[in-house]
């Protein structure tokens, strides 16, 4: 069974993880800063579902699997870039074509539904090898050489997401009164989304080119 004692050195260690900018937290602030607080939480809970997801690999050696296989950690980085690549020329793009109108419409051409926006984080995270790797590396740790091992990274990955889940919702909430009073001052935040473009190339260029 897991070690108790060592839950408080786990939870510290996530919730360093939870905090650090990556791609989920620039697409839980871009869609919690443009349509709310609710918009933020579905991409949240998309992150949570890819967690979940990823700790059933690790429990079932895929990620290990994938550390001796780095090709197909190559082939996914690559898919993730385009992706980001692509949320961020869509972004310019409404950027562009909304400051064409006279309307201050933010994402007007985006009907965002709840299980859209999930879709988004779960893809947003599941794209990123480096995601899979930290599971298979991380949740190992905190193991005991007693029990079954994948039952113990099963648990911690629960623990894992759920306590990532609750950081996001919280970013969520900070985000979008961000978002109302940047939308305020300048103008319904018609500019953010060209910003939060430029901020999703950067990230895909990140990625593309790490090793």
């Amino acid at each position: 069974m897991i070690d108790f004692s060592i839950l408080p050195v786990f939870f510290t260690a996530i919730f360093f993880l939870a905090i650090s900018p990556g791609p989920d937290l620039v697409l839980i602030s871009t869609y919690s800063s443009t349509k709310g607080v609710q918009a933020g939480v579905m991409v949240a809970i998309g992150v949570f579902f890819a967690g979940i997801f990823q700790t059933l690999l690790v429990a079932l050696g895929l990620g290990q699997l994938m550390q001796s296989m780095p090709f197909f950690a190559y082939v996914i980085k690559i898919v993730g870039a385009l992706y980001l690549s692509y949320l961020g020329i869509k972004m310019l793009r409404s950027w562009y074509r909304n400051n064409q109108q006279t309307s201050n419409t933010q994402f007007s051409s985006e009907n965002l539904t709840d299980l859209s926006l999930i879709n988004k984080g779960l893809l947003n995270n599941l794209l990123n090898p480096k995601a899979l790797l930290f599971f298979s590396l991380f949740l190992p740790q905190f193991t005991t050489g007693t029990g079954s091992l994948s039952v113990q990274i099963l648990i911690l990955g629960v623990l894992l997401s759920s306590f990532v889940l609750l950081v996001n919702c919280a970013f969520s909430v900070t985000f979008s009164q961000f978002g109302k009073l940047v939308s305020k001052k300048f103008n319904s935040g018609r500019h953010i989304d060209g910003l939060l473009g430029f901020i999703f190339l950067g990230l895909a260029t990140r990625l593309a080119t790490s090793k």
